[in-house]
């Protein structure tokens, strides 16, 4: 069974492991009646063995929809509330004083001198101070009003380039309220992508940080020749004096100044409908330069709507964590739903997140040890990254500590699988690990690339929690399937959202067909008011991607391949793009190839390329440092962490072990990389390799190893 594949290897005595597996079996008896009637889990059982969603038609390629929204698909929160700004006005009524948005005071900031002579900035942050929806409300309110000031015209288009912080969000809030565009954009993106997206929509006026403003705005802002106004969210930079002529930088704060002052009580602000363009998102795009994905604020509020309903008692209680890049769709979705909900968003980075972050000075606490978020969204690499963390961290323990760890590990991993609970394995074992996280985690919201099924089961068990899996585009405004929480089957997205019904479309290159047997296959296609608009000025890109049926239906063809099971729940199986054919005919999933080789111990990245005039799959791996230090040690390899990495002996080392495992993992021969490079450096979305989401660039990273890859195919493998 899958179980028994993820299960860890111990070394115990076969005698000790039977008296263990003993006492472990009568324990289990002893508590499987009380457990039963109290725990509630009959239900979760019986709720996990439902039929989620179902075509609405026998028809081949019928859409499926969810079960609870069979007859006519969701699209409002609220009775009434079908703007964003509506939304916000009513949750700000109905929580008025409670606490929205929290961030942590900076209490020392100081330089670390690495022994590589390198310099860390390290901080000691203090608590969190709160915001309350009013005076998010009243922040929103005065900054909109001051951007009228300055000369902004509802339905014109105003930029956010900048972390993500509280100052986002109040901006974004006053851009809904007076119906700005807002435009967004990866704190991460290269010069040229900021510059084709600040042209593109024509901005006069931009919202960013200082350090932003200093490290990227700065050597590009005389390539906008429209650029106005420059807004700092956290006060005024030290040096701005070398901006071009016309260009004024301005302090959130003073703008906010102007708009409490500005008389605006006989002029009718102009407030959106629903059609209207709430926020151009840039996707930094695995493909190519970036495209604008326009978003109306009924698209925003149907996926949303769809978001919530698979979050269980979602109320005042909860806590989110924010440190996702806001320019993302998953986190702004996400911190859209806590603010509909009454829930509490405190601001984070990927560098404080945890204790052992980078930021954080030895013996002070990480975002999450004081925040203890009960929520939280994270992508595949974010977990990965954690799960190899720990695995570390047990290979290191005692011989004792290791075995009583893997056997409550497995012994946890069957009992879920069966749908039960181990409270006492939770607070004796595993208590320590989910700490890591603040220890009051309740659900894990992963998205924006698939979760490798080892990765899902080491979140379940280590960290006592669900795990929902999401599936979903910017251009469907983030919003398609999210698994239920109750669902632990691995490697699959869920159900169709509420608000969306999705069907499969035949894609006879690859040979998917949806009257396939014993699950229908095809292009995943995604229907509903969250769908978007389309791409900004580009008519050509959007008559391609969406379509409209002949009930006025709005279609994304979103190029990836789906297949669904008997409860309605959807796998995702391959990606139109990632399939190369081979010089013989083969056809190659390179998605399917680092999916089976990415979680590895020796293995941080990897990136599989096949190319349709050669026979064989070459492959680019970032190595993990310890793990290939280790390798080199055994094999009487000396030399820098670049002589590792360059050494053809450790290539043909790697390969051997990523060869084991592929044949493992069942991968075919001429799927199996034959030739790889092994990269010193990793992959960051700052290099420009992957997207924020810490998706592949392919074609960025075809063009960074364009002398590798000519090399390995220089010569004829035998």
């Amino acid at each position: 069974s899958q179980a028994a594949k993820m299960k860890l290897k111990h070394n115990i005595n076969p005698v000790l492991l039977q008296f263990i597996n003993f006492i472990v079996m009568v324990y289990s008896l002893v508590t499987y009646i009380p457990w039963y009637i109290f725990s509630g889990s009959k239900q979760a059982i019986a709720k996990a063995k439902q039929v989620k969603a179902r075509p609405v038609n026998n028809k081949p390629g019928g859409a499926y929809r969810s079960v609870n929204s069979l007859h006519c698909l969701a699209s409002v929160l609220y009775p009434g509330c079908d703007t964003l700004d509506k939304v916000f006005k009513y949750a700000k009524t109905k929580y008025k004083d409670k606490k929205l948005l929290g961030t942590r005071e900076i209490l020392k900031e100081e330089d670390e001198i690495q022994p590589s002579g390198k310099v860390f900035k390290k901080v000691i942050l203090g608590k969190y101070t709160w915001l309350s929806y009013e005076d998010v409300y009243i922040k929103a309110v005065n900054f909109g009003n001051g951007l009228a000031v300055l000369g902004q015209q509802p339905k014109t288009n105003i930029a956010i380039f900048c972390e993500t912080r509280a100052e986002w969000m109040i901006a974004a809030q006053a851009c809904f309220m007076c119906n700005y565009q807002l435009v967004t954009l990866y704190a991460t993106l290269g010069g040229p992508a900021i510059v084709h997206g600040l042209n593109e929509t024509e901005v006069t006026t931009i919202i960013t940080s200082k350090e932003l403003m200093q490290t990227k705005l700065k050597e590009i802002v005389s390539q906008v020749p429209l650029l106005r106004h420059i807004i700092t969210v956290d006060g005024k930079p030290t040096t701005w004096s070398e901006f071009p002529k016309g260009v004024i930088v301005h302090t959130m704060a003073s703008v906010q100044a102007m708009g409490a002052k500005a008389d605006t009580g006989n002029k009718q602000p102009s407030r959106p409908v629903p059609s209207d363009i709430a926020v151009i998102m840039y996707t930094s795009g695995s493909t190519g330069i970036p495209k604008g994905v326009m978003i109306s604020h009924c698209n925003i509020i149907a996926g949303i709507t769809g978001m919530a309903e698979r979050i269980p008692n979602l109320g005042e209680k909860d806590i989110y964590v924010g440190y996702l890049p806001l320019a993302h769709v998953l986190e702004l979705s996400a911190e859209l739903v806590c603010l509909s909900h009454g829930c509490r968003i405190g601001y984070s980075s990927p560098q404080t997140l945890a204790d052992q972050s980078s930021k954080i000075k030895k013996g002070s606490k990480g975002d999450v040890t004081t925040l203890k978020p009960t929520l939280m969204a994270a992508v595949p690499e974010i977990m990965d990254r954690i799960y190899k963390n720990v695995m570390n961290k047990v290979n290191e323990m005692t011989s004792f500590q290791r075995n009583l760890f893997i056997l409550a590990y497995n012994y946890k991993m069957e009992q879920i699988s069966k749908g039960y609970t181990t409270p006492l394995c939770d607070s004796l074992i595993f208590r320590k690990v989910r700490m890591l996280l603040g220890g009051k985690i309740r659900l894990l919201l992963c998205g924006g690339a698939p979760l490798s099924a080892a990765t899902q089961r080491f979140m379940n068990i280590c960290f006592c929690c669900p795990v929902g899996q999401g599936y979903g585009l910017t251009e469907s405004a983030g919003a398609g399937t999210i698994t239920e929480v109750w669902d632990y089957t691995t490697g699959r997205v869920g159900a169709p959202l509420v608000c969306c019904e999705i069907k499969l479309m035949n894609w006879e290159e690859g040979g998917y067909y949806n009257t396939d047997k014993p699950y229908p296959r095809g292009e995943i296609l995604i229907g509903g008011q969250n769908v978007t608009v389309g791409y900004y000025k580009n008519e050509a890109r959007t008559r391609k991607d969406f379509t409209v049926d002949e009930n006025g239906q709005r279609w994304l063809h979103t190029g990836d391949i789906g297949e669904f099971h008997h409860d309605g729940c959807l796998k995702i199986i391959d990606r139109k793009k990632d399939l190369v054919k081979l010089q013989a005919g083969e056809y190659v999933s390179l998605g399917k190839v680092e999916a089976a080789l990415k979680n590895l111990p020796l293995v941080d990245n990897i990136c599989a390329y096949a190319s349709s005039f050669h026979s064989y799959v070459i492959g680019f791996v970032v190595p993990n440092q310890k793990e290939l230090a280790e390798l080199a040690r055994k094999k009487g390899f000396k030399g820098t962490w670049e002589e590792i990495c360059n050494s053809p002996e450790m290539e043909k080392e790697v390969l051997k072990v990523l060869a084991e495992a592929a044949m493992a993992a069942n991968l075919e021969k001429f799927e199996i990389p034959v030739k790889i490079r092994l990269s010193p450096d990793p992959w960051t979305p700052e290099t420009g390799l992957v997207t924020d989401a810490f998706k592949l660039k392919r074609k960025e990273l075809t063009a960074f190893y364009q002398m590798d890859i000519d090399r390995m195919y220089g010569k004829n493998v035998k």
